[in-house]
């Protein structure tokens, strides 16, 4: 694992670090804040967007201070595999590059390096316990937009792993949504039934369950209609007995004006959970 930049900020320590994924194939980077500690300290993924990478949530997302007082820690992956031998679509921003959708894909030439559910989910929680002074035992999901689907998915198929989860504006029925449905398609093969494990409304459809969730999505936000539906959730939610706090924040767009606006109430919402 190799240090490529490092930066003091509120008291912790945040770094962006690369390492050769083995269910990427390729180098994979990453950042992780630490917050001043003496003990191992409870840890948050943040599962950034389309178009994004770890950096986006590092520059804009004004985390640093509350999680340093919080005292929990935060990891941000990067949203796909990257490199010149790695498949893309480089004119399409809904796949490739920075469109990793957190799945395993399937499909002939993506399935050997879009394996982003593996890599959040088992690969890099593994090097971060091994690398990072983080109890384990205390972890929760958050994500923005792709990523707020990726956090969403992911606590429902590992409710015993994480103690919360939250999102952002999340694509809550990727399945169906014009900017996801033909991703998932290249990624999973033409048979929609195999995408019901990356879809949260499907999921619980399915019977899948977590503790509660928190979304936050704003009335101005341009994909509201056509790739967010926080409604189908709402709905899915209440027909599975699942909790869900989904607050309408009226004015709000998708940007990380949005994110940064909320961030303070997301951190304090799961820290009372770890």
């Amino acid at each position: 694992m190799e240090t490529i930049s490092t930066a003091l900020s509120y008291g912790g320590t945040q770094g962006v670090y690369r390492h050769m994924s083995v269910v990427t194939g390729c180098d994979m980077t990453f950042a992780v804040f630490m917050p001043p500690h003496d003990r191992p300290v409870p840890v948050l993924w943040y599962l950034s967007g389309l178009t994004c990478t770890h950096a986006n949530v590092m520059d804009k997302g004004e985390y640093r201070r509350v999680a340093a007082e919080l005292g929990v820690a935060i990891v941000c992956p990067d949203t796909s595999p990257r490199g010149a031998d790695i498949p893309d679509e480089a004119d399409n921003w809904q796949f490739g590059s920075g469109a990793g959708f957190y799945v395993d894909a399937t499909q002939t030439p993506y399935a050997e390096n879009y394996n982003m559910y593996s890599y959040v989910s088992e690969e890099l929680p593994a090097l971060i316990a091994a690398e990072f002074d983080v109890d384990m035992s205390r972890q929760g999901i958050f994500g923005h937009s792709m990523g707020g689907h990726g956090a969403l998915t992911i606590a429902l198929k590992h409710p015993d792993r994480y103690k919360s989860a939250s999102a952002f504006a999340p694509i809550t029925q990727p399945s169906t949504a014009d900017w996801s449905s033909g991703s998932l398609a290249k990624y999973l093969g033409d048979d929609a039934s195999g995408w019901r494990q990356y879809d949260a409304v499907a999921l619980l459809e399915d019977g899948y369950r977590f503790d509660d969730f928190l979304v936050d999505q704003g009335t101005a936000d341009s994909f509201l209609e056509s790739g967010l539906r926080p409604w189908l959730l709402e709905e899915a939610c209440k027909n599975a007995g699942q909790k869900l706090t989904l607050r309408m924040q009226e004015g709000y767009d998708h940007s990380y004006l949005f994110v940064s606006s909320f961030m303070e109430d997301h951190l304090r919402w799961h820290m009372k959970r770890l």
